[in-house]
């Protein structure tokens, strides 16, 4: 099925106690794209770049098969730029410059060849952005899932909750459902929060794995110990960019299924963070990539000899 991708692609300089780089690729479309380009053979981005924007980048993501046609260049304008350092023990950033230059004003416009498209993904953007390509398309996506943050969460609650009530499934750390919802438990804030329209729930925990939630169900999927961990920029994008394309591969959308998508997105997220930037999402084959989801099948597997 066709994936359809709405979100940043940026600039980062990242800094980590491991290393820092220039200017590299980056954005939530960027990251997503790349990572569901491993599952989906039909996936499409709408976002847009400055005119200092590099045509290799741009290569980049298409000789993963990703359709740019909705990447709008922007002459005479920047594209964004996010740097960012991180803390010792990775779960602390501190951003030191953001400039939305070409998202300052973004309109999103979506290409007569995406109508159609099955599965919706809107990253990280204003949540009047995320309305917007929703209403763009002529025919509702079989499957839309957003993802937000608690910037969008304090200041612009009315849209925000306007898009959540469209959609099928959202996105959020832990933080931020408790934020959303006003609940510190994360089972109560899970059903105030779906309450306010999606079937379904994913509560990111970082290192400390993820959460699904749908009606009175509920999936917890691990983070893979690793040793080495360069760099947690995207890995939550890497995440949703697994997530939804194993569900456009195999087509399946319910409960079970999602379980596996999961899983799919936390191997993605931890090919992420052991380089920097999208350095190891562009260099991995399938192979790879189902041997690191035995990894996480094997790190949870055991057997109840205590019920006879």
């Amino acid at each position: 099925m066709s994936l359809l991708i709405a979100g940043t692609v940026a600039f980062d300089a990242i800094e980590t106690p491991f290393g820092k780089t220039d200017k590299i690729i980056g954005g939530a479309a960027t990251y997503i794209s790349l990572a569901a380009s491993y599952f989906s053979r039909d996936t499409k981005i709408v976002s847009a770049v400055g005119e200092d924007f590099p045509k290799e980048y741009i290569q980049l993501l298409n000789n993963h098969g990703v359709n740019t046609e909705g990447l709008e260049i922007k002459p005479g304008e920047k594209s964004f730029f996010w740097s960012g350092k991180y803390s010792i023990d990775m779960n602390y950033r501190e951003t030191l410059v953001t400039e939305l230059n070409v998202f300052e004003n973004f309109k999103p416009v979506i290409p007569d060849s995406y109508q159609g498209t099955e599965f919706l993904m809107l990253g990280n953007l204003a949540p009047a952005i995320q309305i917007s390509v929703i209403e763009q398309l002529y025919n509702t996506p079989g499957l839309i899932a957003l993802d937000t943050m608690n910037f969008w969460i304090d200041n612009t609650p009315s849209d925000l909750k306007k898009a959540i009530s469209m959609i099928d499934i959202l996105t959020i750390n832990d933080a931020e459902a408790r934020q959303l919802s006003g609940e510190y438990s994360l089972p109560r804030a899970a059903k105030k929060i779906m309450s306010m329209g999606p079937e379904y729930l994913i509560i990111k925990k970082g290192e400390n794995g993820a959460l699904l939630f749908s009606g009175d169900k509920m999936f917890f999927a691990p983070a893979l110990p690793l040793e080495d961990v360069f760099d947690p920029t995207g890995a939550g994008d890497s995440f949703a960019g697994g997530f939804m394309g194993y569900l456009a591969k195999t087509q399946e959308v319910n409960f079970e299924n999602m379980k596996n998508a999961i899983i799919a997105g936390s191997a993605m997220a931890s090919f992420c963070v052991g380089k920097f930037g999208t350095e190891n999402l562009v260099n991995l084959n399938i192979s790879d990539i189902y041997a690191r989801i035995k990894e996480f099948v094997e790190l949870v597997k055991f057997e109840d000899k205590s019920i006879d």
